[in-house]
């Protein structure tokens, strides 16, 4: 006589098998996240690139004299008629707003304040990247940030540039050492500061993207690297101090 055997699984055996994919899960799930951040790191990196890329096409169409440096114009914010950004002057040599976003560009809390409803520094002032304002021409009574004009004229050319392979021009708006608990009191780079003046959310948890003078593009993990870096044309180091104003070059030409 043929019997016909049922075959079903024990508790037991349910919960071993349940318990592997919860294993399997807790090691893959870190994993899938990496790979994402570093696609996003990839393509903020190649973005930051091509907008470079267009500065240094601006650049040779003006006599070699950098973008009118403009920066956080909430009034009116990106996308409406009147918005001044340095994004604004070279988007016609790529014609691709969406290449001023960083994917990892998540806003900050007074960006949310600025502009209700924006959702990240690209919605609110049309560029993800920080145009570091010592490397760009200042216009008095034109050039303006946070909606508040400049009162002084610096014409910046590509001659200036002492240190172009080095000198940064650009960069990604936030690097994870800017948050209070590697800048105590938002003394170094003033970006974790008490409300309202609170700019700091974490973008990339390793580091960001830099474009230098030269034209070549870089991600940062160290703010040892960061600091290294020239930002005044005529060769003054972020991280170091200017001797004749005690001030850091940071601060001056950022």
């Amino acid at each position: 006589m043929n019997r016909t055997h049922s075959i079903a699984f024990t508790l037991i055996e349910l919960l071993v098998v349940i318990a592997i994919i919860a294993i399997l899960a807790a090691l893959l799930f870190p994993v899938f996240a990496q790979a994402r951040e570093q696609a996003r790191a990839i393509a903020c990196l190649s973005n930051a690139r091509q907008v470079g890329m267009q500065v240094q096409m601006y650049v040779q169409d003006y006599d070699e004299t950098m973008p009118i440096f403009y920066a956080y114009n909430s009034q009116p914010p990106a996308g409406q008629p009147g918005h001044k950004g340095v994004e604004v002057e070279i988007l016609p040599y790529g014609k691709d707003k969406d290449i001023f976003r960083c994917p990892d560009d998540v806003g900050s809390p007074f960006q949310r304040v600025d502009v209700p409803g924006a959702t990240s520094y690209w919605q609110a002032y049309g560029s993800s990247y920080r145009f570091d304002h010592g490397s760009y021409s200042t216009i008095a009574g034109e050039s303006s940030q946070n909606n508040i004009l400049y009162t002084t004229t610096t014409i910046v050319t590509l001659a200036e540039f002492a240190l172009p392979a080095e000198t940064r021009i650009m960069r990604d708006e936030m690097f994870p050492w800017f948050s209070a608990a590697e800048d105590p009191g938002c003394a170094k780079y003033g970006y974790d500061c008490p409300p309202p003046y609170n700019y700091y959310e974490q973008w990339h948890p390793r580091g960001g993207s830099v474009i230098f003078a030269d034209g070549h593009a870089q991600f940062i993990v160290t703010s040892a690297e960061f600091d290294r870096e020239v930002v005044c044309p005529s060769g003054g180091r972020s991280g170091d101090v200017d001797p004749a104003t005690g001030v850091l070059y940071y601060w001056e030409c950022d």
